[in-house]
């Protein structure tokens, strides 16, 4: 049986290099993923012969990522089907990319199902789109951030810092103060805001140890948006947070815009925003869809025959 264990901060360094060797631009492939959504998920890591291994906890009971790293990969794939099957487990990959699926199937022919799993594909936009917002499509993005500018006229724009970081929390605290249902009684969405919170919390604790970057907005002197997120490849950016303030219109769009344009200033050969799965949720999903992405990561699902 594989020794999985939790991921701790001193981890990083590795986990981070066999992830981006992957070139995996899915949010899955991501220390800060692995770190703040851990306990949620019961996410534990092990390294074998050149690959990170990740087994965690989901919908359809445990599973696996599949192997990150350089090497041979029929001895690491071998041991993780042996450790599921000591564990009294089916064999079960999630978030596979289409290039992975084909791997498996050169290296186990016709035993593994394969499915679509929709609701966990990433949305992946243009930088260059979203800091300009250019386009018919996104007029009304411009819209609603002129919309912002005239309600907010003293907005002001920082990078979330040490001096900072604790308005960050405080602001996120109010935001949920109307998302505290009793867990047994939740709906998906309370759920959700209920784990958010739990690894925003992880985030704020650890935000520089993570290498996490943000910038907040701040109007009237107090913050009322910000946004987080880490590199998980050489072209890639995920966005782990965004908060705003919905009843201030253009909020959301705007801090959207500017860590966009921060970003593209700051991060050299970035290309693509991963702004994460919408899990299946209507509103999320319609909202995410309102940017139009340039691309979509798909992601399936494999379960041993």
């Amino acid at each position: 049986m594989i020794l999985f264990q939790d991921p701790q901060l001193t981890d990083r360094p590795w986990v981070e290099a066999l992830f981006r060797a992957s070139g995996n631009r899915g949010c899955e492939y991501s220390f800060v993923t692995l770190y703040i959504w851990g306990q949620t998920f019961d996410q534990k890591i092990a390294r074998m012969n050149g690959y990170a291994l990740e087994r965690l906890r989901g919908s359809m009971g445990y599973a696996y990522l599949f192997p990150a790293g350089t090497g041979p990969l029929e001895p690491v794939l071998s041991a993780l089907e042996a450790d599921a099957a000591e564990r009294g487990e089916a064999c079960r990959f999630v978030c596979m990319t289409a290039e992975q699926v084909q791997a498996l199937e050169i290296l186990r022919p016709g035993m593994y199902r394969v499915e679509p799993d929709r609701d966990g594909w990433d949305y992946l936009y243009d930088i260059d789109r979203m800091a300009d917002l250019t386009g018919k499509k996104l007029h009304g993005k411009r819209n609603h951030i002129r919309r912002f500018e005239d309600a907010c006229p003293d907005w002001t724009v920082e990078k979330i810092t040490q001096d900072n970081l604790a308005e960050c929390a405080e602001m996120d605290l109010e935001w949920n103060k109307h998302y505290r249902p009793d867990i047994e009684n939740a709906q998906q969405e309370e759920r959700t805001l209920l784990d958010e919170r739990h690894a925003m919390s992880r985030a704020f604790a650890a935000f520089h140890e993570l290498g996490l970057t943000g910038l907040l907005i701040r109007s009237g002197g107090k913050v009322v948006a910000f946004t987080m997120g880490s590199q998980i490849s050489d072209d890639t950016f995920d966005l782990h947070f965004e908060k705003a303030y919905s009843e201030i219109q253009g909020a959301y769009p705007m801090i959207y815009r500017e860590f966009a344009r921060w970003l593209r200033d700051h991060v050299p050969g970035l290309r693509w925003l991963n702004r994460e799965d919408d899990m299946g949720m209507p509103g999320l999903r319609k909202s995410k869809e309102s940017y139009y992405p340039d691309q979509m990561v798909e992601k399936y699902l494999a379960v041993r025959k």
